[in-house]
């Protein structure tokens, strides 16, 4: 019998190492949370009515991850013939104080919280009575990292602000009526494992990283507590900061959080000479809505904390560009199957809980360059959201929209305390970049 490969939605390889990393005491997620104005813009009911059939119109937001008996192959997706919106979309108020933080940490307890493995792997919540002048209402998104990376998290959100064609197919073939038989998955397995061989990457994990990450107190296990905090810059500020000495938005990034992170562990007694950042890499080459799943490689970068600010971008813009390659997001490729034999040997969680390959994460996305409405709500402002696994106590991730950079950093409480502290160093270390180069920041 020979497999008829349409009708097998397979997660790819990228996908099966974000199920095998799953192992530790918060689920891997990532989400966002969209703020909302409240003047001028639509109320919560139809606000609810849009999105239920915006995201009821993806696809994969209705299908089930299918996990079939050994020897059939990888997972796939498959329509939920049950699916029900109402078990993933769910609405309230607002709790005391009533302000942006506690939406947002309405927003931790949603991303923090497992996704029942039966239903689509995805839930959203809407927020309603924020007493907060840039947004009164706000949606909670929160999806498993096996459903969308990063960029697929961000097709998804064009889907759903106004103006995309929501009858548009997210897939160009029609859906199988029926499951795949055994037979079908078999085949389909033998299939799919003589492509994998001939697609074989060849290339070296992490070039340029330099070995061993330099040890750290905030490089510990970390439990089930999450805490959040942001910061927000004027994005073509740091733009023009970067074009200076030939760096991007993202060296200017690196070299804001190392400097931060410096500044804690300055406070802690700890003076390391720098800090290893993982940098996701993406080997897509576009954003597509019909095929979301994880298609990234990372890039460990070694960022200095001594020097001033624009001896550190220089050094780091220099770094980064050296450390770049053709082959976009091919470590992904050539570590997992390191971390699923870990992972099917129970010793992954061992494995991340005490690695020292880096010191933190720090993921940045490019969001809608101009502002964007949902039902005529305006959108004010969006949150990334990520949890920080195995040993690394804190993380990072920037999303720019309309103008607006946004740093969300993300701590265990209960290991790093001084999440106040970190986002203070932020906001001051994004100035003093700026104002070495020559900017004022806004």
């Amino acid at each position: 019998m020979v497999a008829d490969s349409s009708r097998i939605d397979r997660i790819g390889p990228g996908d099966l190492t974000e199920l095998a990393s799953d192992v530790g005491p918060v689920p891997l997620h990532v989400g966002a949370v969209i703020f909302f104005a409240g003047e001028g813009g639509s109320d919560p009911a139809t606000l609810r009515a849009a999105f239920a059939e915006r995201l009821s119109g993806i696809r994969r937001l209705r299908q089930r991850l299918i996990r079939p008996a050994p020897g059939l192959g990888r997972p796939y997706w498959f329509d939920d013939d049950h699916f029900d919106i109402d078990a993933h979309l769910s609405q309230v108020r607002c709790p005391a104080a009533g302000d942006r933080d506690a939406a947002i940490t309405l927003a931790v307890e949603a991303l923090t919280r497992p996704l029942p493995p039966s239903r689509p792997l995805w839930r959203a919540l809407l927020v309603t009575d924020i007493a907060d002048p840039h947004g009164h209402t706000a949606m909670v998104m929160v999806l498993h990292h096996v459903l969308a990376d990063g960029i697929g998290g961000l097709a998804i959100l064009a889907h759903l602000v106004d103006g995309v064609n929501s009858a548009a197919s997210r897939y160009e073939d029609a859906p199988p009526s029926t499951s795949p038989r055994t037979g079908e998955l078999l085949a389909d397995n033998m299939i799919g494992r003589l492509h994998s061989v001939r697609r074989a990457p060849q290339a070296e994990l992490g070039r340029g990283s330099g070995g061993r990450a330099p040890r750290c107190s905030f490089n510990a296990p970390t439990g089930v507590r999450r805490a959040f905090r942001t910061v927000e810059v004027d994005l073509d500020t740091v733009r023009r900061t970067g074009r200076r000495r030939h760096a991007t938005v993202n060296d200017v990034l690196l070299v804001a959080v190392g400097g931060a992170l410096a500044t804690v562990l300055h406070a802690r007694g700890e003076f390391p000479s720098e800090l290893v950042v993982s940098v996701p890499v993406s080997a897509r080459t576009a954003t597509t809505r019909g095929r979301l799943g994880n298609r990234v490689g990372v890039m460990p970068v070694r960022v200095p904390l001594e020097g001033t600010p624009h001896q550190r971008l220089v050094s780091v813009s220099r770094r980064t560009r050296a450390q770049k390659s053709s082959v976009r997001g091919l470590s992904a490729a050539l570590m997992g199957p390191l971390f699923r034999i870990l992972a099917a040997v129970g010793v992954f969680r061992w494995f991340v809980n005490r690695q020292h390959l880096v010191n933190t994460f720090l993921s940045d996305l490019p969001g809608p360059s101009s502002a964007v409405t949902l039902a005529g709500a305006p959108v004010t402002s969006i949150v990334p959201m990520i949890v920080g696994t195995g040993n690394i106590g804190v993380a990072f991730v920037a999303l720019s929209y309309a103008g607006t950079l946004t740093v969300t950093i993300t701590v265990d409480p209960d290991l790093v305390p001084e999440i106040d502290d970190l986002e203070d160093a932020l906001r001051e270390q994004f100035h003093a970049i700026i104002a070495s180069e020559g900017g004022s920041a806004q």
